[in-house]
């Protein structure tokens, strides 16, 4: 047992454990028997659209809502049903939550007041939050003064202040303009790596996700779908759903010819040759699959390429230049495949005046994806 008469979980190598744990409202299943590890330090993200579950789960990890089944442990505590007070994490909104009548410094001080800390560590321990946001001129100053930018700041600090062992984010940074949400994100995560606190961070932003996570939690319809690093997540995504909501991919459906090693061959619409494709699993002759390919693995010719693997033909329809690449949609077979091609001049790749021709298509083995689900 420790002091607060919590059982102690036997593996404490997480911040935070969910095990098995469900949310219903009603009849209604928000959570459905979702289990994550993250450990110290870590980055992580919940990632999902409208009504996932990834704001559902972090109130229960918060304990601002209780659970209908499972357990929630911190640092190897058992807290299921400890109140959020007696929980070592705080919470940062997208509203900033700030008192207007407070100066900034005040508002930083006051869950260190309300603990009773003496005086001149408050002093201290404040000044430290503003030197970590660059905002040492802003102590004086009252909350409403201050940008939308610099409050979110004043709210991160203030929540961090107390040194909790988990800090989340509920999409703090999604009512600021993409600029300024750009540059706050770079500052979150340097935050994060100098104070060391374990951040979960709730948003359905992809790109947010991708740039800022050690590693992310993909959900849908209240379930994790796939949990792993952004480049595991975006090249190799485990279902359809994850593959559609992270980034852009294209999908060729077709049926397998063959299995052969680690490998299968599939045949493909727009494709002379069976389509080569990793598979950790033998599959039967037939089956219909989907292949995924990002369309910046795909290479663009127009001639057939003769030593490339999984060569497709097919017609230039359309092709918009993009700044760092030109964007070229072709039709291959039944399928409208979308390619990022780098642009190497300031010209680009002068596609826009190959619109209507025939061109060739192909990617490496390796940079195809075999979806089941």
């Amino acid at each position: 047992m420790n002091d607060g008469g919590q059982t102690t979980h036997a593996e404490a190598a997480y911040a935070i454990e969910l095990q098995n744990v469900s949310k219903y409202y009603g009849e209604v299943c928000a959570l459905d028997n979702v289990s994550l590890q993250i450990k110290r330090g870590e980055f992580f993200c919940l990632l999902g659209p409208s009504g996932c579950g990834k704001t559902t789960t972090l109130n229960i990890v918060g304990g601002f809502i209780p659970l209908s089944r499972g357990e929630v442990y911190i640092d190897g505590k058992r807290v299921t049903d400890d109140p959020p007070y007696r929980r070592n994490v705080n919470t940062v909104f997208q509203n900033y939550a700030l008192f207007p009548h407070m100066t900034v410094a005040e508002n930083i001080a006051f869950g260190l007041r309300m603990k009773k800390v003496p005086r001149a560590e408050i002093a201290r321990r404040v000044e430290d939050m503003l030197k970590l946001i660059s905002m040492e001129w802003a102590g004086g100053r009252r909350a409403k003064q201050l940008s939308g930018g610099q409050q979110q700041r004043v709210a991160l600090v203030r929540a961090l202040v107390n040194r909790p062992a988990v800090l989340l984010l509920d999409e703090p940074l999604g009512a600021l303009d993409l600029k300024l949400r750009k540059q706050l994100q770079v500052e979150l995560l340097n935050i994060q790596r100098k104070v060391g606190i374990t951040f979960i961070h709730v948003t359905h932003d992809q790109e947010e996700a991708m740039s800022m996570s050690d590693r992310i939690a993909v959900m849908a319809e209240g379930r994790v779908v796939q949990v792993g690093a952004p480049a595991e997540i975006y090249y190799h995504p485990r279902n359809r759903f994850v593959a559609d909501f992270i980034g852009e991919s294209n999908f060729f459906v077709g049926k397998t010819v063959e299995c052969s090693g680690n490998q299968t061959a599939i045949a493909i619409p727009g494709f002379e040759r069976p389509v080569r494709v990793r598979c950790d699993q033998p599959l039967p002759a037939g089956q219909e699959v989907t292949v995924m390919v990002r369309p910046e693995r795909i290479a663009v010719s127009l001639n057939e390429p003769t030593a490339a693997e999984n060569v497709g033909k097919g017609v230039l329809t359309k092709a918009s230049f993009m700044g760092m690449y030109t964007q070229l949609n072709v039709e291959l077979g039944d399928t409208l495949t979308k390619i990022f091609s780098p642009n190497q001049s300031d010209a680009g790749n002068d596609w826009v005046s190959k619109v209507g021709q025939t061109i060739f298509l192909s990617w490496n083995t390796r940079d195809g994806n075999l979806l089941l689900g």
